[in-house]
């Protein structure tokens, strides 16, 4: 334990932790928030971290059962496990069926895979543990917000409130908006900006009129979706941030189709298979031409992503052998409760045994054993790899800025050619490669997750051993699952549709079915990595989110930026009264548990309302929704306008009631 430092309960402190409510509450978030980050992911592109909400929900259902602190953490240990397992899962799971090696989902092929990733990811990093939580030169910013969070919540503020009534809100607006569910608000708002007199003139090279379609809304120029998750998205990742997605859809939609509605209809494009429907001709052409620009963009950003954190990676790599070293070292020491892991040759063992039992896995997709060894090494070597990487990443950047997709990738790229290699190409290859790709993506994903919850248990005083145990017990049953919101939502609305687009495992798809098999716009991918690399030369802000932008609907990105720019509103409101750190504490928090409450109250509710679209039900007709009440798009802006004043109000009053109890404590003093 690191000198001078005292936790929130002194290691002597004897207090019930890993207890049957506390692990079962964890469970049930876990499902929940993981679910929830998987729509999310599936349509944004982006998850955000269940930490924060999982430590309020946590601390207000233990409060009704007398759950001490301690409990606590370990319920929001579990549950935060759900969040990562699902950005490993959508990430890479969907590419299966993206690139037609898979029909449909398997379950138990998919569930194995997130099982054993999250497993290893959870092993892995309990090796480095002690010597990561104890690394002066790592803040883990996020992990010592959420423990300022958890220590409020102990004098009777837990702010579960602002999480569940935005949960609320959110679910509301979804069930009224969803066009599968009562359609009393468009998805997509059309008509916010129309096209003049609703006409769109489509012209020649001479300027003469082709043909002319009636036109609101729409294609070249979207209104936002009025949508609580996107706006809570964009609020979490702020302005900047935002700003750079929604650039991409600027250069996707506003530059680059423009140019390609040019050229498809002076007849050097054909895309007569959309019909002659406006909407499926855009479609057609976005497909075939912005999203594998896109691909190329996304590639490169990857990778440049990557070299950026160069001096990180190398260090992190570094750092995983001298700490594997070091934990050895330490074996048979006397510990305190506070520094007592899992033992090491348990966790060693545990390693060894799922290493032989995915050479089993591996060659029931390849069906040749040297190729399911090859597969099994380069899995084996990525995971410890990457899950040092990612547990040093989060000490630096915290878990949400953790790059799992671009970790993921050089994974996917290694094995594909691995497997061209050894002669394994067609649809076995490209299954291969994906399995890979989809364990390391897990163990990247968890082990950043988990090194961010042991820090926060470390600062609270919390049992190494009881949480690692209680994350092994969440990754069992969010991976059984997990699956399940995946199938749903696919049966409802396609995922690689606009409705889903799920830009990575787009990206993932692509690239194992070019390299493997040689079925990719090459020219296309190329253009977009020049593109990257024109952007990445002026010093152009995270090439990465700009392709991603690129790649998602129009609307999906101007939302996001919404959702960015009533954050800075807030920030500028603020600026005004904020005087110090617990001030700028008060209101990031507030309206972070607010945004995180708007992301799981619409995501939990599309996902039920999948089901009912799975199940042939509409919630119109079950109602008797008449038709002349669908489509107000006036209704979209009163949902901006409820959104932002709550995003905006309740921050700015918890800043004034914190400055006000601020000052009745220094005058009692």
């Amino acid at each position: 334990m690191a000198d001078n430092f005292k936790p929130f309960v002194p290691p002597e402190n004897k207090m019930k932790e890993l207890t049957f409510k506390s692990v079962f509450l964890g469970v049930i978030l876990a499902m929940i928030l993981g679910s929830a980050n998987a729509y999310l992911g599936l349509k944004a592109g982006m998850t955000v971290a269940a930490t924060f909400p999982a430590a309020v929900i946590a601390m207000a259902v233990l409060r009704v059962f007398k759950g001490n602190v301690l409990e606590e953490n370990i319920a929001r240990t579990t549950a935060s496990v759900g969040e990562a397992l699902a950005a490993g899962a959508i990430f890479t799971i969907p590419a299966f069926v993206m690139s037609g090696v898979w029909d449909e989902f398997n379950y138990w092929e998919s569930t194995l895979l997130m099982m054993v990733g999250g497993i290893l990811g959870v092993l892995l990093i309990t090796i480095l543990r002690k010597i990561l939580v104890q690394d002066k030169m790592l803040p883990f910013p996020e992990s010592q917000a959420c423990t300022e969070i958890v220590k409020a919540g102990q004098g009777g503020k837990s702010g579960a409130k602002f999480v569940m009534g935005a949960l609320g809100l959110g679910a509301l607006i979804e069930v009224f908006k969803n066009p599968n569910g009562i359609t009393l608000i468009k998805d997509s708002v059309k008509g916010f900006w129309e096209f003049g007199a609703s006409k769109l003139n489509l012209l020649d090279s001479r300027g003469e009129i082709i043909t002319s379609i009636k036109q609101k809304g729409g294609m070249l120029v979207e209104s936002p979706a009025a949508s609580p998750a996107f706006l809570g998205v964009g609020y979490i990742i702020g302005f900047r941030l935002s700003a750079i997605t929604f650039s991409g859809g600027i250069f996707g939609w506003v530059f680059l189709m423009p140019i390609v509605l040019f050229l498809m209809y002076n007849g050097i494009v054909d895309f007569s298979a959309g019909g002659d429907n406006w909407v499926n001709i855009a479609k057609a052409a976005y497909n075939t031409t912005v999203k594998p620009i896109a691909v190329g963009g996304m590639l490169v950003g990857a990778f440049y992503t990557l070299f950026s954190m160069r001096k990180s990676l190398i260090q992190g790599i570094g750092k995983g052998f001298k700490d594997i070293k070091k934990a050895k070292e330490l074996i048979g020491e006397e510990e305190s409760r506070t520094d007592k892991d899992l033992p090491f040759g348990m966790i060693m063992m545990a390693v060894g045994i799922i290493f032989v039992a995915m050479i089993v896995v591996y060659n029931m997709f390849t069906h040749t054993l040297g190729t399911a060894i090859l597969a099994a090494v380069v899995m084996a070597i990525a995971a410890f790899v990457f899950a040092a990487v990612a547990g040093y990443l989060v000490g630096i950047i915290g878990s949400s800025s953790n790059p799992i997709s671009g970790l993921t990738l050089s994974t996917l790229l290694i094995a594909a050619l691995l497997m061209v290699a050894a002669g394994m190409t067609g649809d076995a290859g490209v299954t291969a490669a994906l399995a890979v790709a989809t364990v390391v993506c897990v163990v990247a994903g968890v082990s950043g997750d988990m090194m961010q919850d042991l820090k926060i248990g470390q600062l609270l005083g919390g049992t190494p051993w009881k949480m690692e145990v209680a994350e092994l017990i969440g990754v069992f049953f969010a991976s059984l699952v997990m699956i399940f919101p995946i199938i749903l939502l696919h049966q409802a609305y396609g995922i690689g549709s606009d409705a889903l687009p799920a830009p990575q495992a787009g990206l993932m798809a692509m690239m194992s079915k070019g390299i493997i098999s040689g079925e990719m716009a090459w020219p296309l991918v190329i253009a977009g990595m020049f593109f990257a690399i024109a952007l990445i030369l002026v010093k152009a802000p995270s090439p990465m989110l700009i392709a991603v932008g690129m790649y998602l609907p129009f609307n999906t990105t101007f939302a996001i930026f919404i959702g960015g720019l009533i954050k800075l509103i807030v920030d500028k409101i603020a600026a005004k009264k904020i005087e110090n750190d617990s001030d700028r504490e008060v209101v990031d928090n507030t309206g972070l548990l607010l945004a995180s409450g708007l992301v799981a109250g619409e995501a939990l509710v599309g996902i039920v309302l999948a089901g009912f679209v799975a199940a042939g039900i509409s919630l119109k007709n079950v109602f008797g929704i008449p038709e002349e009440f669908e489509g107000y798009w006036i209704l979209g802006v009163v949902v901006f306008a409820v959104l932002a004043y709550l995003l905006i109000k309740y921050p700015y009053k918890e800043l004034l009631n914190h400055k006000k109890n601020t000052i009745s404590v220094d005058r009692m003093d």
